[in-house]
């Protein structure tokens, strides 16, 4: 006959040298760490309900890394103070770091950057690309991710497919930082990575098993003359004349 209720373990009671009931030592446990939803979705073609899920994990606050057409980037929304600090955690970065404001289309940029007809030309040639362009920012642009004395910020428009689509699904820029770990020159380039080694601290990894290899190619437009500051995937040489 089965028993009704499941076999305890029976632990002894421990008692003092006098003979009384001591305290039972607390249970070990073990607890759960709390992983980040991965989701794997096809290059060309990725599938809505995901993106969607990724997306309404932006709005409610949440930190992902998503794939780029130069390495793995993290990314929030506009406004998330936390996310931001989550970033500059992962990345150990000071507060000079110039974040990014990734679009889906280069319209979406003079919302947040100021440009004359010049800069306004060579930005639109070169987008979407590989390319970050540290700008002066209006008025519309986050505070939080400003260079505290230049009143910067850095703009982006992607040229890969995953990312656009998750951008046109969220309906709105993505503040992101190239997932370029600390001590390392490349950023991360394979989701499954990604997910292993930073899945405790990020919400969601979007993977979709192509990403560029390079960084973007960082220039500052902010002054009289182009600045090259990082060297990457995109070509300097509209940048260098």
């Amino acid at each position: 006959m089965t028993a009704p209720y499941p076999a305890q373990r029976l632990v002894p009671v421990r008692r003092s040298s006098a003979g009384q009931p001591l305290p039972r030592r607390p249970p070990f446990v073990i607890y759960a760490r709390s992983m980040a939803r991965y989701f794997d979705v096809h290059p060309s073609n990725p599938q809505p309900r995901a993106l969607t899920q990724v997306a309404d994990l932006i709005r409610g606050g949440g930190l992902v890394a998503y794939p780029t057409d130069s390495g793995y980037a993290l990314g929030c929304r506009l406004g998330n103070r936390d996310g931001l600090d989550r970033i500059r955690a992962i990345r150990h970065l000071s507060d000079k770091h110039h974040f990014t404001l990734v679009c889906s289309e280069f319209a979406q940029l003079g919302q947040y950057v100021q440009m004359d007809n010049d800069v306004f030309r060579a930005v639109k040639a070169a987008t979407p690309g590989a390319y970050t362009f540290i700008l002066q920012a209006t008025r519309e642009a986050p505070k939080a991710m400003l260079h505290p004395k230049k009143r910067t910020v850095g703009v982006r428009v992607p040229q890969h497919t995953t990312a656009l689509a998750l951008l046109h699904t969220l309906g709105e820029p993505l503040v992101s930082s190239t997932l370029i770990l600390p001590g390392h020159d490349e950023p991360m380039t394979d989701g499954w990575q990604v997910n292993d080694e930073l899945g405790a601290q990020l919400d969601a990894v979007l993977d979709s098993g192509d990403c560029g290899l390079e960084p973007t190619t960082i220039v500052d437009l902010s002054a009289d003359e182009p600045e090259i500051t990082r060297y990457g995937a995109g070509d300097p040489e509209p940048f260098e004349a």
